[in-house]
């Protein structure tokens, strides 16, 4: 099961890829904030909010609004960074919807998406991306080979990389790159289940040096006091905050949990 999810998201990148998706023509700057020293220095939670109107496990989640009004109205309610999805395919993402992003804010951003190409790490360059999101599993099931290089090229055109795991072996397995930030999605990839627990489960007695960032099934300010305890150091949370009616509201309730 795994492998039928991973392969089909590996192939949405491919005919995204294919199709043009990620041909932009633009040139945009970074943010001028830095994402590991906010959340050093954050004495709330420290939120990675996300712009996505759809996903694979929860199907459309928001109506298609305007992206740049809700990336200011997470900001307003506290959010010190935002994810926005690029992949066009279950997650009705685009890379001009982030470019829209961009050109309205100045937080740091993190290109979601399945990284496949160094054609998505260039545009994640051209578009202003502080971040690019890199998955472990790719890696280990071998979908994808050299995760070094691959890194390695996105720190030369100036991204930083959030990887991301889910078990124990991958967590392992990224202490060993040159990972900026560690994620651990609290979502399973083959069935699509989520347990909050996976956090704690992988870093229990492991070395958390690393920024570690915990995200998936995050919506009370609860689960970001259970995962601060677990050892998250900030919290990317995306459907429950797009599914509220009132984003700035709930933003600030999750960022006031800590």
């Amino acid at each position: 099961m795994a492998e039928n999810i991973l392969k089909k998201l590996v192939n949405n990148s491919q005919i995204a890829i294919d199709d043009g998706v990620y041909d932009v023509d633009v040139n945009l700057k970074k943010s001028t904030h830095d994402f590991k020293q906010i959340i050093n220095s954050n004495p709330h939670a420290t939120l990675l909010t996300e712009v996505k109107f759809s996903s694979p496990s929860l199907g459309k989640i928001r109506t298609i609004g305007d992206p740049s009004s809700i990336a200011k109205q997470m900001i307003e309610g506290g959010s010190k960074a935002l994810s926005v999805l690029t992949q066009p395919h279950l997650f009705n993402g685009s890379p001009d919807y982030f470019i829209q992003v961009r050109q309205s804010v100045d937080v740091p951003l993190l290109m979601k998406d399945i990284m496949i190409d160094k054609i998505q790490i260039d545009t994640a360059k051209k578009i202003g991306a502080d971040y690019m999101l890199v998955i472990q599993s790719l890696f280990d099931q071998n979908f994808l080979t050299d995760i070094d290089e691959f890194i390695g090229y996105g720190h030369k055109q100036g991204l930083n990389v959030l990887l991301e795991v889910h078990t124990r072996e991958e967590f392992q397995n990224a202490l060993k790159t040159d990972a900026d930030i560690i994620g651990i999605n609290n979502r399973n990839l083959d069935t699509l289940e989520i347990d909050l627990k996976t956090t704690e489960s992988v870093l229990s007695g492991n070395d958390t040096s690393r920024i570690i960032l915990s995200e998936s099934g995050i919506s009370t300010p609860e689960d970001i006091q259970y995962l601060k305890k677990c050892g998250a150091d900030a919290f990317l949370i995306g459907s429950s905050i797009m599914k509220s009616d009132n984003i700035v509201e709930q933003v600030k309730k999750l960022v006031n949990s800590i």
